[in-house]
Formats: structure tokens, sequence, C-alpha cells
């Protein structure tokens, strides 16, 4: 007999494929194997498992996982390569893991397809979707607390507030200011005096979320074929808006205090960047932060190489007031600023803001007006009276309280379970080597429901790794480690 049993359990998210039914094992297979890639949680560049572990995996013969596959490149889904295997395809691209490396002498990177970079944030939406086709018991790779952490009833009393005080028409029936509300921009020049960023309002530019700060600055401030400096690990969503924009990445090592400042002068010299994206304080994936003597030095280097610093603070509320940042030492002449209040307050309402030089802003207002004209007043006017009341000062404390005990938890399991942090635990993310390649590690948890962030997605050149970005939040769950073990293993 082909198979061992009358269903073939794929995992919660696959449900089973029954031996009896209307449609052969090989169609039910290449059925879920197809849900996965076109919601891109097998993204372009993806190798699928080997057709012998897939069939054992699954308890069905060799034979009908080829036929499945087969089916599956019938379709244009995937391709098979020469003694490599088969490929999830990027339509009407060459595959990803097709294209050449770049070399070290180069150091540049090669252009990914945004989808394969998408491919994690895309689970967390689809996570978080009813009726979704592939369902996810936890996503231990997101970015972003839990929901239940954010829920606070500031963000209500102050929308009824700003209703009571008639403003409700006067920011809803007009365009606002292209800078943003002005109310906001207040509100956000008292916070970075805080931090000892001495900002005043019309340098201050608000966007929808800091994802489209960033989308601004590139706009602004390069053009297709332009050099850029970024680190390595890094966030796998910004290399994807980069390469959308045509430019060339410059990788640049991430230690514990910082870039490696060496290879980073060498880079500078021999490609002249227009810019080095970066994260200061709680980087990710890694969670630390850079040291005051690094921070001198880059900045010394933007001087003498002539490439501004964008400086991504989006964690900035779970990190500490006191944590060096380069736009503090600068103050803003040769760094831009980014941050948002996704990732502690109001995800949905996109509310995020760049502070620069007068010059860089006068800019960045034309690419505002190109893209969106403006932000929503409303939103931003509710968000300045939160600040305002110093409601967010407590929510924020609350929340690092909670953050240090589930992330001492996580610690002890993901270290029980066989993981090495690469990096000091801190934050909200950790940065653990598994010993085995994510890559596929992350294709079997996905047989088990959960979604994770691999190590190749956080490398602005798509190598294979063994390690792996975990949320210190979501995995507070024994079962999701035993899975994690089981798969490993």
């Amino acid at each position: 007999m082909d198979e061992i049993a009358n269903t073939v359990n794929l995992g919660p998210e696959a449900g089973t494929l029954q031996r009896h039914a209307a449609t052969t094992l090989a169609e039910q297979l290449s059925a879920q194997f197809s849900a996965r890639i076109r919601n891109r949680l097998l993204p372009p560049g993806s190798r699928l498992p080997s057709v012998r572990e897939c069939a054992r995996r699954y308890g069905l013969s060799t034979q009908t996982v080829v036929a499945a596959y087969d089916r599956l490149q019938a379709l244009g889904l995937v391709e098979a390569r020469a003694q490599r295997g088969y490929f999830v395809r990027a339509p009407g691209d060459t595959p990803v893991l097709a294209r050449p490396r770049a070399t070290q002498a180069d150091a540049a990177a090669p252009m990914l397809a945004p989808t394969h970079a998408t491919a994690l944030v895309r689970g967390m939406f689809h996570q978080m979707g009813a009726g979704a086709a592939v369902a996810l018991r936890g996503a231990p790779g997101s970015g972003v607390l839990p929901a239940p952490w954010l829920e606070s009833a500031a963000l209500g009393a102050a929308l009824r507030r700003i209703a009571r005080a008639n403003e409700l028409g006067q920011a809803s029936l007009h365009y606002g200011d292209p800078l943003g509300d002005l109310a906001l921009r207040e509100a956000l020049s008292r916070q970075l005096a805080s931090l000892s960023v001495q900002v005043p309002p019309q340098q201050i530019l608000t966007t929808n979320g800091a994802s489209q700060a960033l989308d601004l600055v590139l706009r602004a401030l390069t053009r297709p074929g332009d050099a850029v400096l970024v680190e390595s690990p890094g966030w796998a969503m910004q290399f994807a808006q980069m390469a959308h924009h045509g430019l060339k990445l410059l990788p640049v090592p991430r230690g514990a205090d910082g870039p490696d400042l060496d290879l980073l002068d060498q880079l500078a010299r021999a490609h002249t960047p227009r810019l080095f994206i970066c994260v200061s304080v709680l980087h990710n994936p890694t969670g630390q932060s850079l040291s005051a003597a690094s921070a001198h030095r880059v900045l010394q280097l933007a001087q003498r190489h002539g490439f501004q610093v964008v400086e991504d603070d989006v964690y900035a509320a779970l990190a500490e007031p006191s944590s060096p940042r380069m736009s503090v030492l600068d103050q803003l002449q040769h760094t831009i600023y980014l941050s948002g209040f996704s990732k502690i307050l109001a995800p949905g309402w996109r509310v995020g803001f760049v502070a620069a030089a007068p010059a860089v802003i006068d800019r960045l207002i034309d690419q505002k007006l190109l893209a969106v004209l403006t932000t929503p007043t409303l939103t931003e006017r509710v968000l300045a009276y939160v600040l305002g009341q110093g409601q967010l000062r407590r929510t924020t404390q609350q929340v690092r309280d909670r953050l240090d005990a589930a992330r001492a938890r996580a610690v002890r399991l993901a270290e029980k379970a066989g993981c090495r942090f690469v990096t000091p635990p801190r934050g909200l993310l950790g940065w653990v080597d598994t010993g085995v390649d994510t890559a596929t590690l992350s294709q079997r948890l996905l047989d088990a429901g959960y979604l994770l962030a691999p190590g190749h997605l956080f490398d602005p050149q798509q190598q294979p790794s063994t390690r792996m970005r975990i949320n210190f939040t979501q995995t507070q769950d024994e079962a999701f480690w035993r899975a994690f073990a089981a798969a490993r293993r």
C-alpha cells in the first residue's frame, strides 16, 4: 500500500489528506503547498522539503510527493533545480536564490524580491485575519507586542475629549498641515527634548508609521544605483524597501557594541554611500544597543565621507531614555531620526515621524505631498493629547516591567530547548542560534502552526543561517518549545 493510513496529518493549519477523497493524495498535497505559496508563507526563493523528507514527514510514498511537486511546477509555482531540489518561483522574475551572490570585494548585496522579505509580515497579518486559509497557533518570530498588552482606556478617553471640544469637524473636514498636526509636533518636540534631542516642531514631519518615514527619506535623498550602508543582521523589510528603490546595499556586520567600524570606513571609501541605515537602541534582531564610543566614531565617518545616518528608533519606548543615540550627539547635523508608536500604542493608527535638519525636512514635505498629501489629523491630535497627559509614560513603564518577566521566562525555555543566545537578551527581541538551518526549521514548524523568523531573512545577502529571531512575549508557551525541539531533532 502506498500510504500507511487513511488520513495523513499535515499539521493544524493544513488539515488532513484524505486517502479516499474525490481527489488524489498528490492533488491534496500540492493544494496544501499551493495555499502556503499564494499566502506568501513560503516566499519566492524558498526551498521545499526534499522528496524523501516530505515523504517521511507526511507518511507518503516518494512517488506521491513527486507527483505533487510536478503539479506545482505545472502551475508555475515552483521550479526544479538539478541536484538542488524544488524552489518557490518569483512571479515574472528570476528566483531569489538563483541570482549570483555579491563577492566579498564589492560587498554589495543582490536585490531582493520584496515578496520574500514580506513573508513574515504577511504571515503575522494572516494570523490576525478571520477565516484565514492557513491557521496559525502563534508567531514566535513576530516583532510586536501582543495586542492585549497594548489595550488602554487612554485612547478612547482622548478621542471622546477631542469630540467634546468640537475639534472633530476641524480635524476631519479639512486637509491637515503637510508637516503634520501642530499639536502632535509640539508634543514630539518635548518628547525628543527628554531624550536630549533639541528639535523645534518645524523640523518634525509626521508619517504613516516609521516604515513610510524611511520610504520618504529614500525617495528624497537617493536615486537608483546609489549605495547605502546597512547593518547585518538587519530588518528584512527595510532591505526590501531599498531594493525596491534600486539601491545597492553595503552590509556592515553588527556586533554587541555597534557596527564593524573598520569595514564601514572601507566601504564608505570605496562606494561613496548616500546613507547609513542603523538602529542605535534595541537593535532588530539582536536587541543590542550602540556604545557611546561607536556612536562617536560612526558620526566621525559620516562627516568624513559625506553620508547621512538614518537612525531608526522604533523601539524607543522599550529602552531607557539614557540609552546612547547618535541624534543626541549630532543634534541632526548628519543624522535623520525616525520613530513611531506602533510598538507601544495604537499600531492601527500608523503614526510615525521624522526629525531632521530644515533642508532635509523641506525635501521630505515634497515627497509626502506626492505620496499621501497629508496624514490623518484626528488620530494625530488624539495622540498629542495622550502624550500631553503623560499617559504614554505610565503605559510604557508597565509594559517594560511586564516584558522583563516575560523575557526571563522565554530565555529559560529557549535555553532548555537547546538554543544559545548570540547576544545578551535585551528588550523585546532575542537573537538565538539553533544549531540547525532555520529555513528548513521554519517550514517544519509551520506544519505545527508556528511562524518563525529564520536568520536568512535578516541577512542582506539571504545566506543560510542557523539563527532566528524570537519575540520574548510570543514564546511563553511550552507547547511551542516542545514543537521546536521535535522539529530541531
